[in-house]
C-alpha cells in the first residue's frame, strides 16, 4: 500500500507561484487545467534525490517517490506528495518494474526520473510505459554498455578518448598489464569503490571473468556529473573529495578542469547521450584526463547544479537559458562529515582537516523552508546506518546494495 510522506503535497500557493516555469507537459498524460504535473523519482534515500525533488517542486511539479525502504530521506520533505514502497530491484527486478508501473498508473505520472544505481533497472521500463509517460534516461543497452567497466574502456578507445589499459581478468592481456607495472582490479559491475584492489607489479589475481584488470595511472583524482540532451552538454560539474568516507566523498569541492570537461563533451557527443552521466578521472602530470570508470546516473556532483535550473534541464532542455551552478564551491553531507570527525579519534591532522571543511561548507540537505530531511536523517537513514555498522564499512558502500546491477542478467542488452 502507498504511504503518504511527511509534509504532504506542495502548497497551492507554491504551485501557483512556480507553475509553468519550465513550460512543458508530456503527451496525452498532460495534467488537466490547474493540476500540477507529476514526476516519479525512483529512489528517495540519497541527498541527490532531495535536490531533484525540490527542483521539480519549485517548477510546479507534484513529486512522488518510489523507494524499497519504508522510511527514507526524501520522504521527510514537505515537497513530496506521496511515497510508495516497492520491491528492491536487486531482489526481484520484474516485481520491481511491476511495482513502478502500478505507481505510475495510480499517481498519473507523466515523467520518470531515475536517481542512482537503480537507473540500470528502471531503463527496462522504456517499452512498457503508458502513452505520454517520459523516461529520463538512456535505453538499457546504452547504460549497461558503459556501466560495465571493461566495455566502457573498449567504447572509449573507439572514440579516441584516454582511458587506462584494461582487460578482463580471464584474458591473456590481463597478465601483461599486471607484469607491466602497478595495477588495479575491480568488479565489472560495482560502485562506491566496492571490491577495488590495488596491486604491486607482477602480483597474482584470480582469472575471474567478472573482474577487470586495469593499469594504475598516477595523478590527481576528480569526478564529474553531467546533464546532457541529445549529445549536447547542458552542464558538467567537475569536483574532488575534500573529506572521504572510505572511497566515497562526503564533502566535495567544485574545481575547474578543462581537459576533463573536453573529454566529457566528446563522450556525450559521440554517444548522443540524454540524461545524467558521470565519470571518475585521473589527471596525470601532463594534464591529460584519463577516465577510469563511468557511472551512467547522477552523483554527488548534482548538488552543485542550481535548484532553479536542474528540473528545467530535464523537461525543457532546448531552453536557451544555461543550467547554472550554485554559488557555493564546497558542499558537505553534515551527518557523514560528523561521523568522519568522530572516526578521526586521536589523529589530530585528520580531525582538523574534517573540521575545516565542516566550518566552510554548506550542507546539501539543509533548507530553512524544508528542515526535516536534515534533522531527521539519523532516523530516516537508520536502515543503511545499521547495515554499515554490521558490516564495518562506510555508509556509502552499502547505501545502494539492494538497487545496484551486479551481473549480465540480460546479455543481449549488455552486448557492445
Amino acid at each position: 500500500m502507498p504511504r503518504a510522506a511527511a509534509g504532504g503535497r506542495v502548497s497551492a500557493a507554491d504551485e501557483r507561484r512556480h507553475a509553468g516555469a519550465d513550460g512543458r507537459t508530456c503527451g496525452d498524460r498532460a495534467a488537466g487545467a490547474g493540476s500540477p504535473r507529476t514526476v516519479l523519482l525512483t529512489l528517495g534515500r540519497l541527498p541527490k534525490a532531495l535536490d531533484l525533488a525540490r527542483s521539480f517542486a519549485r517548477g510546479g511539479w507534484r513529486v512522488v517517490v518510489a523507494e524499497p525502504f519504508r522510511r527514507h530521506l526524501v520522504g521527510a520533505s514537505n515537497v513530496v506528495a506521496r511515497s510508495h514502497v516497492v520491491t528492491a530491484p536487486a531482489v526481484d527486478r520484474e516485481r520491481y518494474l511491476g511495482d513502478l508501473l502500478r505507481v505510475i498508473d495510480a499517481e498519473r505520472v507523466q515523467l520518470v526520473v531515475p536517481v542512482s544505481e537503480e537507473a540500470m533497472h528502471v531503463a527496462f521500463l522504456r517499452d512498457r510505459l503508458p502513452g505520454g509517460v517520459r523516461l529520463y534516461t538512456m535505453p538499457p543497452e546504452a547504460l549497461l554498455a558503459v556501466h560495465h567497466k571493461g566495455r566502457f574502456v573498449e567504447r572509449c578507445r573507439d572514440y579516441g578518448l584516454a582511458v587506462p589499459d584494461s582487460a578482463m581478468a580471464d584474458a591473456p592481456r590481463a597478465a601483461e598489464i599486471a607484469r607491466a607495472g602497478r595495477f588495479v582490479t575491480k568488479p565489472a559491475y560495482s560502485c562506491s569503490g566496492r571490491g577495488v584492489r590495488f596491486h604491486a607489479p607482477g602480483a597474482g589475481f584470480p582469472a575471474d571473468p567478472g573482474l577487470v584488470v586495469q593499469s594504475f595511472v598516477e595523478g590527481a583524482l576528480c569526478s564529474t556529473c553531467t546533464q546532457a540532451h541529445d549529445g549536447r552538454v547542458l552542464a558538467t560539474v567537475v569536483y574532488r573529495g575534500a573529506v572521504m568516507s572510505g572511497s566515497v566523498a562526503v564533502c566535495f569541492e567544485r574545481i575547474a578542469q578543462p581537459a576533463v570537461e573536453e573529454w566529457v563533451r566528446t563522450f556525450v557527443a559521440r554517444t548522443g547521450w540524454t540524461g545524467f552521466v558521470a565519470f571518475d578521472f585521473v589527471v596525470d602530470a601532463e594534464g591529460r584526463a584519463h577516465a577510469i570508470e563511468c557511472n551512467p546516473r547522477t552523483t554527488s556532483g548534482l548538488h552543485f547544479l542550481h535548484p532553479d535550473d536542474l528540473a528545467r534541464g530535464v523537461v525543457a532542455p532546448e531552453d536557451p537559458r544555461p543550467v547554472r551552478f550554485r554559488d557555493e564551491r564546497t558542499l558537505m553531507q553534515f551527518w557523514a562529515c560528523l561521523t568522519e570527525l568522530g572516526n578521526a579519534g586521536l589523529d589530530r591532522a585528520r580531525a582538523a582537516r574534517v573540521w575545516r571543511a565542516m566550518r566552510t561548507a554548506r550542507d546539501v540537505t539543509w533548507s530553512p523552508d524544508d528542515p526535516w530531511p536534515l534533522l531527521s536523517m539519523p532516523w530516516t537513514s537508520w536502515t543503511i546506518i545499521s547495515m554499515a555498522r554490521a558490516r564495518g564499512v562506510p555508509f556509502g558502500e552499502v547505501a545502494t546494495l539492494d538497487v545496484g546491477w551486479y551481473e549480465d542478467r540480460d546479455r543481449s542488452a549488455t552486448a557492445a
